[in-house]
């Protein structure tokens, strides 16, 4: 004799013990909530949206110009003020980003926060965060210009941009570093791997996606500076790829010059501006596309 037990699949459907469902009031204060978060992100989407369809309605006539591009000595020219940007980025990039990781790394992984050397760091950072782009510049050329009497370059420019850079990548990788979870560290430890190996290998790589944002974000800041470039290199219509002689032109510059030329070229204007935008939005993307090949695998 066989008995047939029937099951089904349906959820169970009765309410926990104790469960008390939502009053009126908290149902009404939690969409309330929902419906004031939405509205502020709505507002706060209004000016980026704003800004990004008027730079591209401004800036895309110009820069669709083939003479925007290939000829420098007509109607501005990009080509020679793009090379002097990545060239004077990439070598404060070059200097600022493992100088401001490695600081980072000291602060989180070595210092107890109650050494002087710690407390001294952590000050200058706090300092330099707030340093505004043109004393930096007056800063260099009172020492480049002034002391040692050596010519303005793109390379001086990049100094500048190092001492604005480095504080935004320390307290990005600070950040991050601290919120990577303890136990991975000591699950390390556990199994032998020096302190070294540990961060190297564990560390950093939980902490690059955030790193590389941090990182991203304070290029994007020293690409744009405008009072650098002002009072360390002079412009040139000529390409300058040697960052250590001569003037070399940048974006910012041209962008500077061009609005000094009345209202005929603010057209250049837009367009500097829209391909500056471009190449950070390059740079971005490119950047954490590498940090997602060297992130963590997840089986």
């Amino acid at each position: 004799m066989s008995v047939t037990t029937e099951t089904s699949t349906d959820p169970v459907k009765k309410r926990p013990s104790g469960f008390t469902p939502l009053s009126a009031r908290r149902r009404f204060a939690d969409s309330s909530v929902k419906i004031l978060v939405i509205a502020s992100l709505g507002v706060a989407l209004v000016p980026l949206v704003w800004l990004v369809v008027t730079l591209v309605a401004n800036g895309i006539e110009p820069i669709l110009d083939p003479e925007w591009w290939t000829k420098p000595e007509l109607k501005g020219g990009a080509a020679n003020a793009i090379v002097g940007t990545l060239i004077q980025t990439a070598i404060a990039a070059v200097i600022s980003i493992p100088l401001g990781i490695f600081v980072a790394i000291y602060l989180v992984e070595y210092s107890t926060g109650k050494s002087v050397l710690a407390r001294t760091t952590t000050f200058m950072v706090d300092i330099l965060s707030g340093v505004p782009s043109i004393v930096a510049a007056l800063f260099v050329y009172a020492v480049w210009r002034t002391t040692l009497g050596l010519p303005r370059s793109g390379f001086v420019v990049a100094i500048a941009l190092v001492l604005l850079m480095v504080p935004l990548v320390v307290r990005a990788t600070e950040e991050m570093l601290k919120i990577v979870p303890q136990d991975l560290r000591e699950a390390a430890y556990a199994l032998g791997i020096p302190k070294w190996k540990t961060i190297l290998r564990v560390v950093l790589p939980t902490a690059m996606s955030g790193i590389i944002t941090g990182v991203m974000l304070a290029i994007a800041r020293v690409m744009g500076e405008s009072a650098p470039v002002l009072i360390l290199v002079g412009s040139t219509r000529a390409m300058n790829w040697n960052p250590f002689d001569g003037n070399q032109e940048s974006l910012p510059l041209m962008m500077v010059q061009q609005y000094n030329n009345g209202p005929g070229a603010l057209d250049l204007v837009w367009g500097a501006a829209l391909t500056l935008v471009i190449l950070v939005a390059l740079v971005y993307f490119s950047a954490k596309w590498v940090a997602k090949i060297f992130a963590p695998k997840t089986s």
